[in-house]
């Protein structure tokens, strides 16, 4: 094992996602012990942020930062959309 060889812990906010397109989902990641938080938009984002654990999230701004502060809460309510 290399010393890259280590897991990596994350915390996943789904903040809104279709039923219809699941691949359709809006949230935040947050590596356990780092600072920063990466948005994602869709399923394949999410897979990239959490596949690429040598880049460092301060580094890549937040595509929901603004919605979220601007929101009631960091949840920004009760979702959904219908």
């Amino acid at each position: 094992m290399g010393s890259n060889d280590f897991s990596h812990d994350y915390i996943v906010r789904i903040y809104r996602f279709e039923k219809d397109k699941p691949r359709s989902l809006v949230g935040l990641v947050e590596e356990v012990g780092k600072r920063g938080k990466r948005g994602f938009n869709s399923f394949d984002e999410l897979w990239e942020i959490l596949n690429s654990s040598t880049k460092d999230p301060k580094d890549t701004p937040s595509p929901l930062a603004g919605r979220i502060s601007r929101s009631r809460g960091e949840g920004g309510g009760k979702g959904g959309g219908d």
